[in-house]
């Protein structure tokens, strides 16, 4: 009965009284008005014909109902949460805009957090005060160490998900199968003849960074060849730059595994400043295929990540997780990568 509390009808829609109801959706749409209830409160409960055709009908009669009644009488907001960081960077910033497009096209509003740094305090924080205002459940985006570390704990009397490279225990997982993207990029490099593969790495607190560090060194191991000591960057353009200055002057350095596109832009600027061409003299691949990578002078090979649908994975578990699916502490959802391979690679000259 809550739910029939509504906003004003505009003209020329046909009611008398000047609101829309629930009872008129169902109407308009041949349904009950339970199924409306349904549909506006657990989606994935109702079948996908009768889901469009009700929220047609919503879309045309302009209904809005009362989210504070929706939460008294259901006990749900419609809404979820998302921990996340402020940051440029384009993986995370990807991932956001993946969670909130699946979120939106399953009906539910998203309130975000970002914060400053993602500490295991900050998360905890986050999440308490998403838990104050009501919200269904609630997606981590924890790429760092320390948040992903203590998850467990959080997961007490509300549904929470995970997105990153991390393991969250008991806390369903959603992510890019990091390792297979780096063994991918360092295996490509091998591939075309190089006798071993320079890694330029993430920061060391970052979950996805420490898989593809591992994962270049691993597939260099197995394949009996040498090791070269790794550099941790930061993911900036800069820091790429200034390893490429490095480099310069070391013509046994043939082929370049970067952490991310980012760092391997400004490798290529370094490169090609100081007369090294590129394949001829250094392959380079990168990670996350950024829009830019594919119009780079040259075009980058590099390893994409599908956000959108790592979003989707983390949404559908969150949804098991409200409908009632009970814990699983090896629930993961592992999303292969694609490596895309363009102009930067080639045969050691």
């Amino acid at each position: 009965m809550g739910n029939d509390l509504a906003k004003p009808v505009g003209p020329g829609s046909g009611r008398g009284t000047g609101t829309v109801v629930m009872a008129d959706v169902a109407k308009l749409a041949g349904v009950s008005p339970m199924t409306v209830s349904r549909v506006l409160n657990s989606p994935t409960r109702v079948r996908r014909e009768t889901r469009m055709r009700v929220l047609d009908a919503v879309r045309e009669l302009g209904y809005r109902p009362n989210s504070a009644a929706r939460v008294l009488a259901t006990g749900r907001s419609g809404v979820l949460g998302v921990v996340g960081f402020d940051t440029t960077l384009y993986g995370p910033a990807s991932m956001l805009f993946g969670i909130e497009q699946a979120a939106r096209d399953a009906e539910y509003g998203v309130t975000i957090t970002s914060l400053a740094a993602l500490t295991q305090r900050n998360v905890t924080e986050a999440v308490d005060r998403l838990r104050g205002q009501s919200v269904d459940g609630v997606i981590i985006i924890a790429p760092h160490v320390a948040s992903v570390e203590g998850l467990g704990d959080l997961a007490s009397g509300l549904p929470i998900v995970a997105v990153g490279g991390g393991d969250g225990g008991v806390i369903p997982v959603a992510a890019v199968d990091q390792h297979a993207g780096a063994a991918a990029a360092t295996r490509h490099l091998l591939d075309l003849g190089h006798a071993t593969v320079w890694h330029l790495a993430g920061p060391t607190d970052w979950v996805e960074a420490g898989a593809r560090r591992e994962a270049w060194e691993h597939t260099l191991r197995a394949a009996g060849r040498d090791v070269p000591p790794v550099v941790i960057g930061d993911w900036s353009p800069r820091c790429g730059y200034e390893f490429g200055k490095r480099l310069t002057g070391d013509p046994s350095v043939t082929a370049v595994f970067t952490a991310n596109d980012q760092m391997a832009v400004g490798l290529i600027r370094a490169l090609h400043e100081a007369g090294r061409r590129i394949p001829g003299d250094v392959s380079i691949v990168g990670f996350d295929d950024v829009p830019e990578a594919a119009y780079l002078t040259p075009p980058l090979t590099t390893v994409g990540q599908n956000f959108g649908e790592v979003g989707r994975h983390a949404l559908r578990l969150l949804l098991e997780r409200i409908g009632g699916a009970p814990a699983e502490e090896d629930r993961r959802i592992i999303v292969e990568p694609e490596l895309v391979v363009r102009q930067s690679t080639g045969r050691p000259g």
